[in-house]
């Protein structure tokens, strides 16, 4: 945790906030902190700035916060990710929150087995504990807009053209003849399927709005890996 986000909910008055769940337990057990000590915090949606201990114990954390900076911006990025299992996805949302992923759009895929649409990952709750954790690595308080279209056609249609108006849309696929572009320097809409890749149904609506279909190389690394990567080249 290299900042401390901070909620409305977590201020007592003025500009004191007193934290008695994970973060403190943090502070106090990773950090190490004494009253005194000053720790990088964040204003959920807000500005970030210091915080200084007034009180610390094993049950109760107090500060003083200023908040002075703003956020670092968001990617250009627009995520289409086609549903991974329960156990990738908590990864990803964490791991797209961190590299500054605005907007992402879980998916369906002939590929993508269904009992992945009623896992309990899907919960608002587990969702935004996940993308809080990548804002907290990263020291950004913008949360990240998660969108679930379990309809692959209808989505395609309806809604695609609009998302990639004014964007880059490329769809990654294993078998691509073009190869990623990098550093692009505008913004992007990246689809990524799953396991596998897209089927060629998929690929051929996504071309049919304008996609470029493109790998990152010869190796085909598992999801995790794979959009930490085609991020990292893109950007």
């Amino acid at each position: 945790m290299n900042l401390i986000l901070l909620f409305e909910s977590d201020f007592i008055a003025g500009n004191l906030v007193r934290l008695s769940d994970r973060r403190m337990r943090h502070v106090l057990e990773v950090q190490r902190a004494s009253v005194g000590d000053e720790l990088c915090v964040g204003l959920d949606g807000g500005d970030i700035g210091r915080g200084v201990v007034t009180i610390l114990s094993s049950d109760t954390l107090q500060m003083e916060v200023r908040f002075n900076k703003k956020p670092p911006p968001k990617l250009p990025l627009t995520l289409m990710l086609a549903m991974p299992s329960p156990k990738v996805l908590r990864r990803l949302l964490y791991v797209a929150s961190a590299l500054g992923v605005g907007k992402i759009f879980l998916i369906n895929s002939r590929r993508v087995e269904k009992s992945f649409w009623k896992s309990p990952v899907l919960d608002p709750t587990i969702i935004r504990r996940q993308l809080i954790r990548g804002l907290e690595q990263s020291r950004d308080t913008i949360m990240p807009e998660v969108l679930i279209r379990p309809l692959f056609k209808p989505f395609v249609e309806d809604d695609v053209p609009n998302i990639i108006k004014n964007t880059l849309p490329l769809a990654a696929h294993p078998d691509a003849p073009e190869v990623l572009p990098r550093n692009v320097g505008y913004p992007v809409t990246l689809a990524v399927g799953p396991e596998g890749g897209f089927i060629p149904y998929e690929i051929d609506m996504f071309r049919s709005l304008g996609f470029r279909v493109v790998q990152a190389g010869e190796r085909v690394p598992p999801v995790e890996a794979a959009v930490p990567f085609l991020i990292s080249r893109l950007f």
